[in-house]
């Protein structure tokens, strides 16, 4: 019999799994689960509604985004065009992709703009460039051409381009938005009367056919003509984001997100994030590859939230930043506007603070790739320094340390900065398994490893005592198999959507210390969405936590259970509901006894089902209709066993007399 309750805990010793945040994990070869050993006990579920444990707290379900592959540039943003500022040079050695070459999604790692004409009719000029180092300057009967684009028939495409002139005569642009071969099978659109000094010129396209193969070509004739940077969205873009995306971000109702990094932000000069969009210089990703166009900054990242109708937490350089860059950063984001960095937030376009109230100390500064990286003793210096500097700005901020049970920077953040913190960061990956059962034990096994290190360190470490320092899980998913969609865009399938509700099980069970958990990284990347060129869809593990976030319940229910499953009754908040939650790894279809004492159930009730006996199932988003769905029945009077299907994730939720 295994103990499944926040009153009923097993003691278990866990073998510490490999810390993939690294990024160093390389792509593994996807294999077929199989079913639970035979030797399991028969499964059953018994419940003592009477004895509960602390509410799980509803910030279990929040979000992590990092800009690392396409989670925000192709996930969450809307913009179509690679390197549309021209980090790059244009040249005639037109190869544009160093990294995943022959996936539908490479990786930029030189100039994705391909001379259209002569070799030497695009130079590359640094006098007075429109932002950062230099920009194109295009010769009267060539241009310059972007590939790879992905249009739906019918859809519009607004755009702009920045252009001056750059040589003696009449210069006129021609942009062309092709889908196919021939004539027919493009838009033309003119531009004259270019003028002198850089203007904005706006432009609007519509697609003729449906196609990831579409190309923009920009043409040039008369006269020379610098291109200062060029876009092109959706229109049905909301302020620069991806309507798809964004409506599936709003299914998963998260009540908070963190931003901007994992590894990115120990490298990341969050100045270069705010201001006019077209003038902030692009960089290259310092943490992964690729190019950061900075479009996605503060105020972006505000609206995001906003729209959403989340919290943001923002995360702080303590790698290659410092104390006073985040005091800084603190201010520009809750500092009245008559402070010197509040007033270039009011400048930018935002009188009114942003209130920010979760801030991030840092992002696995334990870790010897992270930029920055130091030994804990130096460590313990910073994390204290930067959070003094940042009170000074605004005392009321809620600090999360970045821990790491594993290797003793936990214990040393909890001894010497435990007045600088409120809560403490841990973060796991898991990799795939053969047996199903095995491959989602995974998760709950490593949030109660994590729980025990830490309620362990409660009674052994004396600076704690009177202090209730809890996890933030900040990072917690599978990650294993091919990037199909970019760099870390691994799919997920219905086995780890097992092991996803069984996490939330256990961090029902784990109520007392957990209080808030993100799940990594939300679109795309090792995340719960996935978004082509023109789709998107929730992956399995995606709809896990959109349904347990609307009919989970909030108050977990002893409960323990036999055999291979994983189940957790919870109460509604009203008392009103009692809902069992329980997932079943087995190929086969199960009936599982059920015996729920302290409580009276009525004969009605709902049941929620995730189910494939395929536990290799995925949703694809250019795939349709999706084929993983929940689906939603009534139930009848209860019988004292619940129907299962194979490889499933079930919530039965039971009116209560």
């Amino acid at each position: 019999m295994r103990s499944q309750s926040p009153l009923f805990r097993s003691a278990c010793g866990l073998a510490s799994a490999p810390l993939l945040a690294a990024g160093l994990l390389a792509d593994a070869t996807l294999s077929p689960a199989t079913a639970a050993p035979d030797a399991q006990p028969a499964p059953t579920i018994t419940v003592d509604a009477a004895k509960t444990g602390a509410p799980m707290a509803p910030e279990i379900y929040s979000q992590f985004i990092e800009h690392l592959g396409r989670c925000i540039y192709g996930g969450i943003w809307a913009e179509m065009l690679e390197d549309r500022k021209f980090y790059f040079p244009v040249t005639a050695d037109y190869h544009p992709y160093r990294k995943l070459e022959d996936t539908p999604y490479p990786v930029v790692g030189a100039s994705p703009w391909q001379i259209i004409g002569a070799p030497d009719t695009v130079a590359m000029s640094a006098d007075k460039p429109f932002v950062g180092k230099h920009s194109p300057v295009v010769q009267p009967g060539s241009g310059i051409r972007q590939l790879d684009l992905g249009l739906t028939e019918g859809n519009e495409y607004p755009g702009y381009i920045w252009l001056k002139s750059a040589g003696p005569g009449t210069a006129t642009v021609e942009i062309s938005l092709v889908w196919g071969e021939g004539d027919t099978a493009r838009q033309r659109l003119r531009i004259e009367e270019i003028g002198g000094e850089y203007a904005k010129r706006e432009f609007r396209f519509k697609a003729g056919a449906t196609t990831d193969k579409a190309s923009i070509e920009i043409r040039v004739s008369g006269a020379p003509v610098a291109v200062g940077t060029a876009s092109l969205m959706p229109a049905d873009n909301v302020e620069g984001m991806r309507a798809d995306s964004l409506a599936l971000l709003k299914d998963l109702q998260a009540p908070i997100y963190r931003w901007p990094g994992g590894n990115f932000v120990s490298g990341y000069d969050w100045r270069d994030g705010i201001g006019d969009r077209d003038r902030r210089p692009p960089r290259t990703n310092p943490a992964w590859t690729g190019v950061e166009h900075n479009d996605f900054g503060m105020h972006e990242f505000i609206r995001f939230c906003r729209i959403l109708q989340t919290e943001p937490w923002i995360t702080v350089n303590t790698g290659f930043g410092d104390a006073h860059s985040a005091a800084d950063q603190l201010q520009y984001c809750n500092g009245p506007a008559d402070s010197l960095w509040g007033g270039r937030r009011a400048s930018n376009g935002s009188a009114a603070p942003f209130a920010v109230r979760y801030w991030g100390i840092g992002n696995e500064m334990w870790g010897k790739w992270q930029l920055g990286h130091m030994q804990l003793e130096h460590y313990v210096i910073k994390q204290n320094w930067v959070v003094d500097k940042m009170r000074e700005v605004d005392p009321n901020i809620i600090c999360i340390a970045s821990g790491d049970m594993g290797n003793g920077w936990s214990a040393g953040l909890l001894k010497g900065c435990s007045d600088h913190m409120h809560f403490i960061a841990e973060h796991f990956y898991c990799q795939e398994k053969p047996d199903l059962a095995e491959h989602m034990r995974q998760i709950p096994d490593r949030i109660r490893q994590k729980a025990e290190f830490h309620r362990k360190a409660r009674t052994e470490i004396p600076q704690l005592n009177g202090k209730d320092i809890r996890i933030a899980m900040t990072e917690w998913n599978y990650w294993y198999g091919p990037h199909a969609f970019g760099e870390l865009g691994t799919r997920y399938f219905m086995k780890d959507a097992l092991g996803i509700a069984a996490g939330l099980h256990e961090f029902a069970r784990q109520s007392d210390i957990v209080g808030s958990a993100f799940y990594a990284q939300t679109v795309n990347v090792i995340g719960a969405i996935k978004a082509s060129r023109r789709n998107a869809a929730l992956e399995t593990t995606g709809l896990v936590l959109k349904l347990y976030r609307k009919q989970f319940g909030r108050i977990p229910a002893t409960t323990v259970t036999t055999g291979s499953i994983d189940a957790q009754a919870m109460w509604s908040d009203d008392r009103k509901k009692l809902t069992i939650a329980v997932t079943n790894p087995a190929l086969t279809p199960v009936e599982v006894p059920l015996a729920v004492g302290g409580a009276k159930l009525k004969g009605t009730g709902t049941r929620w089902e995730i189910a494939c006996d395929d536990p290799m199932a995925f949703n694809d988003p250019d795939a349709s209709p999706d084929k993983i769905r929940i689906t939603e029945s009534a139930l009848t009077a209860p019988t004292g066993k619940l129907a299962l299907k194979p490889c499933s994730v079930t919530l039965f939720s039971f009116d209560v007399e």
